[in-house]
Parts: structure tokens; sequence; C-alpha cells
């Protein structure tokens, strides 16, 4: 007994201990995978400098310009599909109209029929009250067969117009919904553009904003050195052009052949007459808000502007940058006058109005208002005289 009494005990302090093990495996096995997933963990991304800041930001309200000309471009397609969408669904309910009308007349046609019913003209030459009343009585029958033909025919043409006119504005109907929706689309991704830009600036301490604010004074510096640069490319070449008029003009005072050959000429002038009003236009616009997809008169978008301002003039330019650049003459940025309009970027997503000395007038971008603003602080595309 005391043998089987020694073996129990091992076998109870074996029971008593399992749980114990158990807990403890389950402990260093979390503590182990803890371990292992924080050395392997990826590393924070580093925050981004200032300057990287400034592009992102800088393409974000690009990107939102571009939608912003999307955004134009469905809303005006969709306005003239409404337009088109309203005149069709006009036109069909005259043609249903008619085609009522046509029915109608049909039925009285049937009526009449179905009181007098199918009479031989034998029989209707016998009871006749003489022979004069029934040839009467069948010419007026066989006009009424004529008008009855003719009745049928109108209607069935009237029915085919209507139904192709029902079609064509349900056809249309479909292409407003979808000029509906890519409005919305571009309305969106004007909205996330901007939410992000707004959301990296508001991540900037009140250091890096003031840094940011140093880079952006650096480069407007340094556009506005390029264009004082350009203003005295073009006073000394309009200087020169003057010293050679004035040369000819001697030289014809003394040959006395009197030709004149002075280089203004009736489009210059009916011209600039356009650029005076258009700028007139542009610098009481100054300080007004930029929105997007605003045409004035309280705020306005970049092409929102350049439109209103040349409008101002009697001249009507697209809604879009991308059809204002298609509008008029191209011209070098050399050659630029008063008026003309200069596009930035290299899918034409900004414009301005060149106001002369390497300067325009723009509408610049969200938090910004309408300003004076060198040429070179975007990067020029090209350029267009309207008119």
């Amino acid at each position: 007994m005391p043998a089987l009494a020694s073996h129990r005990k091992p076998r109870t302090r074996v029971r008593t201990t399992t749980p114990a093990v158990g807990l403890t495996t389950a402990a260093l096995a979390s503590v182990t995978l803890l371990s292992t997933q924080s050395a392997t963990a990826a590393p924070a991304e580093p925050k981004p400098s200032i300057e990287e800041v400034q592009k992102k930001v800088d393409a974000l309200y690009r990107q939102a310009g571009t939608a912003t000309q999307q955004y134009n471009k469905a809303k005006g397609a969709s306005a003239e599909q409404r337009s088109k969408v309203d005149a069709l669904l006009e036109a069909a309910a005259k043609r249903a109209d008619k085609l009522n009308e046509t029915r109608r007349e049909l039925g009285s046609y049937a009526a009449a029929q179905y009181r007098t019913g199918s009479i031989a003209p034998t029989a209707t030459f016998f009871l006749a009250d003489d022979p004069q009343s029934y040839f009467d009585q069948d010419q007026l029958m066989a006009r009424m067969t004529s008008q009855q033909q003719k009745a049928v025919a109108d209607f069935r043409t009237q029915q085919k117009e209507a139904a192709e006119k029902r079609a064509e504005a349900t056809k249309s109907l479909e292409t407003l919904t979808e000029s509906q929706a890519t409005l919305r689309t571009s309305k969106q991704q004007v909205q996330t553009k901007l939410t992000e830009a707004r959301s990296l600036l508001s991540k900037l301490t009140a250091e890096e904003k003031a840094r940011l604010a140093e880079l952006e004074r650096k480069k407007e510096a340094e556009a506005k050195r390029k264009a004082e640069e350009l203003a005295r490319q073009q006073a000394a070449k309009e200087k020169a052009e003057q010293a050679a008029e004035e040369e000819a003009a001697k030289e014809d005072a003394g040959s006395g052949t009197g030709t004149g050959t002075g280089s203004g000429t009736g489009s210059d002038s009916g011209y600039a007459s356009k650029a005076e009003k258009v700028l007139a236009f542009a610098r009481a616009q100054i300080g007004k808000p930029y929105v997007w997809g605003a045409t004035g008169p309280s705020s306005y978008d970049c092409s929102g502007l350049t439109q209103a301002a040349w409008k101002a003039a009697g001249v009507d330019l697209p809604r879009t940058t991308w059809d204002q650049v298609e509008v008029g003459t191209r011209v070098a940025t050399a050659d630029l006058q008063p008026g003309d309009l200069v596009f930035f970027y290299d899918d034409i997503s900004h414009v301005g109005i060149y106001k002369g000395d390497g300067m325009m007038i723009h509408a610049p971008k969200p938090g910004a208002n309408v300003r004076e603003e060198s040429i070179y602080y975007m990067p020029i595309y090209g350029s267009v005289r309207p008119a």
C-alpha cells in the first residue's frame, strides 16, 4: 500500500501544474508575437518639407482648375441640352394636338357614315325628289370621300411625325442625363481637390506657414522680375519701330512722295478701343473673390472673368479656357498687347487678361481675389488676340 500512495502523489502534482504551464506558454507566445510585429512594423512616413507642401498644394489647385473647366463645359452642355429638350417636348405636344384634331375629324366622318348608312347610287337616284337633287347629293358624297382620304393620309403623316418627335425628345433626355452626370462628377472632383489642399495647409504650424509665405514671396518676386524684363524689351521694340517710322516719314518728305507708311491702322485702333473697355471692366473687378464656376458679378473663376470682360467690349467668348484659346489670332509673348488673353499650363486650365508691362488681371484660385499679377507666375501655354 505505501507503494500505491507514493505513485498517486506525482499524478496529482501533474494535474495541478498543467493549467499553469498552458497560461505561461500563451503569455510567452503573445509577447513574442507583439515583439515580432513591433520589429517588422513599417516606419512612419517622414513629414513633407515646406517645398513639397507648396508643390503639392499648387498641383491640387491646378487640378481643381482643370476640373472647374470640365464643370463649366458640362454645365454649358447641360443648359444647351435642356433648351433642346424643352423645344422638342413643345414640338411633340403640338404634333399630338394636331394628331388629336385629325382623329376627331375622322371620327366625325365615321359617325356620319354610321347615321346615313351605305346606299347604292341607283336607289339614291330613285329615292331623290328629282334628278337634280340626286346629282347634287352624289357630288357631295364624292367630295366627302376625297376629304376622308386626305384626312386619313394626314393622320398617318402626323402620327409618324409625332412618333419621330417623341423618339428625338427621348434621345435628347438621355443625353441631358449624361451631361448632368458629368456635371456632378466634375463638381465632386473640384470639391475633393480643394478639400485636400485645405487639409494640407491646415496641418502646418505657424512657423511652417510663415516659411511657405516666404516661398510665395520669392516666387512672386521672380515672376515680377521677368515681367519687368519683358516690359523693357517691348518698350525698346516700340521705340525702334517708332524711330523707323519717323525716318521713313523724313525720307518720304524729302522725296516728295508722301506715301504715309505709318504702321497704325484702323484695325489696330479698333482693337485698342475694345481692349480699353475690357481692361476697364477687369480693373473694376479687382478684389472680388475667385469662386469656381462663377461668372459674376460678385465673383468669378478665371474664364468667367475673361468672358465677362470681353462681353463688356461687345465680344462674346465661349465659357471655357479650352474654347477661348481657339478664338481670334495666336500671339507670341513678345508681341502681347493690352486686352490679349494669356493661357497657362499644358492643359490650358487657366487664363488671364494682359494689361501691359508683363502684367495681367486674373482670378487666380480659391481663397484669392481678382488681382494684377505677372504673367510669369505660372508657366505660359500661349496667347490669343480675341478680336
